[in-house]
């Protein structure tokens, strides 16, 4: 559809419809993650109680101090945090894909931004996981939290620039070229990046050798599962609600309404 005063959305509306599709997303993941997550969570926070409680000397007094938030407030917050964090994505989703129309002067039914929530999983969630899967508690040395988490930041960091590299491989082809062709370059410049980023960065063996695996993966694709949860939503949300936006504008544009 091109860009033009009648047809294009205001900046604000599109926000708020990115905002609203990331917050009810977030709820949902939230929800995912209770269900999912959070047993994971209570059993591997009883074996670091466990591991603790048997570290104690046996004379020794108790040095445990209250949690400054106890279990269940957690579990509350966890809506409160996907939420917050949901709608802080669809507002930068939102926001992308404003600047994505202008660039391409033409605004779709929001397509672009299911791709553009697609290629978010991918590079920020998806790439980063691979690296660095999320741990549970009682799982990671204390020590090395400040540098596990530059080293995180700085991987989803290089996953968003292996999707632009894809992206950018993708159209350097000629429009001519065979689809296989495009398609292989795409692959091509987000695995160069992506290999690349995973051989310079640093590894990290930190989990101990009787933490059971079972709930270690258990764990992880519950986390993993969470941000697929998320990003599909508000994917999917954002999409739905600029297909209506359209509609009602076409249809605010025909002749006698």
């Amino acid at each position: 559809m091109p860009l033009t005063g009648a047809t294009a959305p205001p900046f604000v509306t599109v926000l708020v419809r990115g905002l609203l599709a990331g917050l009810i997303a977030g709820l949902l993941a939230g929800t995912f993650a209770y269900l999912a997550g959070e047993p994971h969570v209570d059993a591997a926070i009883a074996i670091e109680e466990a591991a603790s409680a048997h570290a104690e000397p046996v004379a020794g007094a108790h040095d445990h101090e209250d949690a400054l938030v106890s279990r269940n407030g957690q579990r509350g917050g966890l809506f409160l945090a996907t939420g917050l964090f949901g709608a802080a994505m669809g507002g930068l989703l939102a926001t992308a894909y404003v600047l994505l129309a202008r660039r391409r002067r033409t605004y779709d039914d929001g397509r672009s931004g299911l791709l553009l929530a697609g290629a978010a999983l991918l590079g920020a969630v998806v790439v980063p996981f691979l690296k660095y899967p999320a741990n549970p508690p009682a799982v990671g040395d204390p020590a090395t939290i400040n540098q596990r988490t530059v080293t995180y930041l700085l991987m989803v960091v290089l996953g968003l620039v292996a999707v632009w590299a894809g992206s950018l491989g993708y159209r350097s082809v000629g429009a001519q070229a065979p689809l296989w062709q495009r398609v292989a370059a795409a692959v091509g410049g987000f695995l160069l990046v992506t290999v690349v980023s995973y051989v310079v960065l640093p590894s990290f063996q930190e989990v101990p050798a009787d933490f059971p695996a079972k709930l270690l993966w258990d764990f992880r694709l519950a986390s993993l599962g969470t941000q697929v949860v998320l990003w599909t939503g508000i994917g999917l949300l954002f999409a739905a609600l600029m297909h209506h936006d359209r509609r009602r504008r076409a249809a605010a544009a025909l002749p006698g309404t």
